[in-house]
């Protein structure tokens, strides 16, 4: 993409102004040193990804700690367009202070959420999401490098489309996240399938162990059944178990709420659920950089607490322990 293009006004109104501000001015571009992650008692993963009929590669870069795994540092370098820029940014920013098995945890939906400006808003167009896609493959890629294996050594990591090197498992991801029900819809979204074609059925020029159409029906298969399985749950939040309630939080917390703490450095998780009178007292626990943060007990709790009113019941209080 030509930087005419890529400056054109109407390209932009694609964007979030987190996003373009990230695009514009990444903190994170650049490499490491070898020389001054040693310094830090530490060493450097390094993990690239891109797509040669894209003509772009992304590539980021961790300095980590050798004794407890943790994340020093991160940097990115890329040829790419500015979402992969901008999310690649937020990639290596969330990533620093967290251990490797805790970055793994991050999804292609959380980076794609702390581009967002509002929480209910979307950062990019559908047809840039393959930006946040080709950062959650960086990161897998990184993972990789950090534990000393290859990608072959994760079960779910077969290449199903090499044109754009879009693997299983992130194939399976966007049809779940974004409840995708077509073939087309899996090219839009994440760019397998838009080359050659060989990965979307069977007959095309390149054979494949599973292609397009299989994995969108058996995606639809697991989500149908998951849903199944959810109806025969009680919806109403007060009648819940503890551990449906349990469960119940923290799905509108992940949806609302973890990815804005994430990208500050901390994180939350629910320690308890007891049932009052008049309340339903919900017992957290503040990680990270939010433990010691001033808004904890103001504007962040009151963040958590509204989201889990407005999309559960009235009754909860939120009490930080």
């Amino acid at each position: 993409m030509s930087k005419s293009t890529i400056f054109k006004p109407s390209y932009w109104t694609k964007f979030s102004n987190n996003l373009k501000e990230r695009a514009s001015n990444p903190q994170y571009a650049g490499e490491l040193k070898e020389q001054d992650i040693a310094l830090l008692n530490g060493f450097i993963a390094t993990g690239e990804v891109g797509s040669e009929k894209l003509g772009i590669t992304l590539r980021l870069q961790w300095g980590i700690d050798l004794v407890n795994q943790t994340i020093l540092d991160a940097k990115f370098t890329t040829n790419a367009t500015p979402s992969i820029i901008a999310a690649a940014d937020v990639v290596a920013q969330i990533s620093i202070g967290k251990s490797v098995d805790e970055v793994m945890k991050i999804t292609s939906n959380d980076i794609e959420m702390a581009l967002r400006d509002e929480t209910k808003i979307e950062s990019l167009d559908e047809d840039q999401i393959y930006a946040t896609i080709m950062a959650y493959d960086a990161i897998k890629k990184t993972v990789a490098a950090a534990k000393g294996l290859n990608l072959s050594d994760f079960e779910d990591e077969m290449i199903v489309c090499h044109c754009a090197g879009v693997s299983l498992s992130t194939i399976q991801e966007v049809i779940k996240l974004n409840d995708l029900k077509t073939v087309e819809q899996i090219t839009q979204y994440t760019k397998a399938g838009a080359f050659c074609g060989s990965c979307k059925e069977e007959g095309g020029e390149e054979k494949r162990e599973k292609y397009l159409v299989d994995i969108l029906k058996e995606t639809r298969a697991l989500i149908d059944e998951e849903r199944a399985n959810s109806t025969d749950e009680s919806d109403d939040f007060e009648s819940m178990s503890l551990v449906q309630k349990i469960k119940a939080i923290d799905a509108v917390i992940d949806d609302s709420v973890r990815q804005f703490l994430v990208m500050d450095g901390g994180n939350m998780e629910v320690i308890d659920v007891k049932d009052s009178t008049d309340y339903i007292d919900v017992y957290i626990r503040y990680l990270g950089a939010c433990s010691s943060c001033a808004s904890s007990t103001t504007g962040t709790l009151f963040a958590i607490e509204a989201a889990l009113k407005e999309k559960l019941t009235n009754k909860i209080r939120v009490l930080p322990i």
